[in-house]
């Protein structure tokens, strides 16, 4: 469903009639330099006025907006950190789309490596874009307050910084994080020398030292979505079932749903959260 691809498996596709490049990064950075044929779809867009994103058929019509159908094969990259990249292929995955690929390593990479990019805007027709939702990779506000509850519940994996779990910084005035989950900070889950995500070896690790294996159901979540997206894709590819709870923790403390804490928030912290 969510496949990693090479750069030289990319470039021998980059003219296919049966593909689309897709960059999620913003305007700014898209115009700096893009893959060729690459259109635009920047994904902090998808996002409504209280900063999160939609219902499946909000999306499916953002979407198809931007140019991107059902039908083609999408092929997604990033530079940086690669959560615009997997917030993408989660929202493609989530609506229905069998095949998404996502490039194993940065921009950044691919320029180091000489290959060539381009920066005139590549205009995208509207297309219609039909949701066909698969339910059970998206965890509603609702479901995991249920969860939390649960004696049967999916493991709740919290893809923030440290200092944001614990409750040390506060970006929504109720500091710390949802009860019951552990934390795995999103940073390490990148790779090395370009790479997106770190090797499955160092992804296993990571999840045993929080007590979660590959047979557990995962439920990942960050403040917005996008630093648990990347750890969503990075979970996939061990083959956990995951769902992301893209409301994440924002949505969580303005619903007034209890929290945990185990340290109390710095002044500074708490003059940001104002």
């Amino acid at each position: 469903m969510l496949n990693l691809v090479s750069a030289d498996w990319v470039a021998e596709r980059l003219d296919s009639p049966d593909v689309q490049i897709l960059d999620p990064r913003t305007d700014l950075r898209y115009t700096s330099g893009h893959l060729k044929n690459a259109i635009n779809v920047p994904v902090t867009k998808a996002r409504g006025a209280n900063n999160h994103i939609g219902s499946a058929e909000d999306l499916a019509h953002w979407l198809g907006a931007a140019g991107v159908d059902d039908r083609r094969t999408p092929v997604i990259y990033d530079n940086a950190d690669g959560r615009n990249a997997a917030f993408l292929a989660w929202m493609l995955a989530y609506l229905g789309h069998d095949q998404v690929h996502v490039m194993n390593i940065f921009l950044e990479k691919w320029i180091e490596d000489e290959r060539e990019i381009f920066y005139r805007p590549v205009k995208a027709a509207p297309q219609t874009f039909t949701a066909r939702v698969r339910s059970g990779l998206r965890r509603t506000l609702a479901q995991v307050q249920a969860d939390i509850t649960s004696q049967v519940a999916p493991k709740l994996v919290d893809f923030r910084s440290h200092d944001e779990f614990s409750g040390k910084v506060d970006h929504d005035n109720r500091p710390g994080h949802i009860p019951g989950a552990v934390n795995i900070v999103w940073e390490n889950l990148s790779g090395s020398n370009g790479d997106l995500l770190a090797s499955e070896r160092r992804v296993e690790d990571l999840l045993a030292a929080q007590g979660i294996g590959r047979e557990d159901h995962v439920v990942a979540y960050c403040r917005l979505g996008a630093r648990a997206a990347l750890g969503f894709l990075a979970l996939s590819q061990l083959g956990l079932r995951v769902s992301l709870y893209d409301g994440s923790y924002a949505e969580w403390a303005k619903s007034g749903s209890p929290v945990e804490a185990t340290e109390s928030p710095s002044t500074e912290s708490k003059k940001a959260a104002s």
